[in-house]
């Protein structure tokens, strides 16, 4: 009976966090200017995940079965959500592009400042779906929009340098990385673009 009841306690405890960080992957965006950014992906999936998942454990009359489930799936939630808030904590930035489908797409992005200019990092494949390169998009900074140009650069030395600036930059890349979940170099297929400001009128 005492180990029942311990059993209920840590589901409760457990189920509570999973709520505040279900909560938490949607709130933590409002502490950015400009209009809200909802979740998508992996985030959206995070913070759902962890708000069914805190609920089931939390429910008292929840089967047992489908609770020892809902503990099983909750490290990875938790993982998972964790990342997606702390990721937004610092700086992030909206860039406002295209899908290949022709569909809006709101890509946000770590930013980083060099003397030659704003530059994003990501997947090259990203950047190609989204036909960044040498396209007029929007991009949302510190609650103002405006228009920029991405240039894309595949060279080396740029893409290492720019996300070396990255990990520099943000406190959530830097433990991250100490863990594993986000490389502390370059990978061979990231790329860098640099933000150049829409020729004028």
């Amino acid at each position: 009976m005492q180990r029942s009841g311990m059993a209920a306690k840590v589901s409760m405890a457990i189920g509570a966090v999973l709520l505040v960080l279900g909560v938490a992957v949607f709130a933590v965006r409002l502490v950015h200017e400009g209009p809200y950014a909802m979740p998508r992906g992996t985030n959206l999936f995070s913070g759902v995940g962890a708000l069914l998942l805190g609920g089931l454990l939390i429910w008292p009359a929840a089967p047992r079965a489908l609770r020892w489930l809902a503990l099983a799936g909750s490290p990875v939630v938790l993982v998972l959500g964790l990342y997606a808030t702390m990721a937004e904590l610092e700086e992030v930035i909206s860039l406002y592009a295209t899908d290949s489908a022709g569909r809006p797409a709101e890509l946000r992005l770590w930013i980083v400042e060099r003397e030659d200019g704003e530059w994003v990092g990501m997947p090259r494949t990203k950047a190609i779906e989204h036909g960044l390169d040498g396209a007029e998009v929007a991009i949302l900074r510190k609650g103002e929009t405006r228009c920029v140009v991405p240039v894309l650069h595949e060279d080396r030395p740029t893409v290492r340098d720019i996300h070396a600036r990255k990990v520099e930059k943000y406190a959530v890349a830097q433990a991250a990385a100490a863990i594993g979940l986000y490389p502390r170099e370059a990978r061979d297929t990231a790329v860098s673009l640099r933000l150049d400001p829409c020729p004028g009128p």
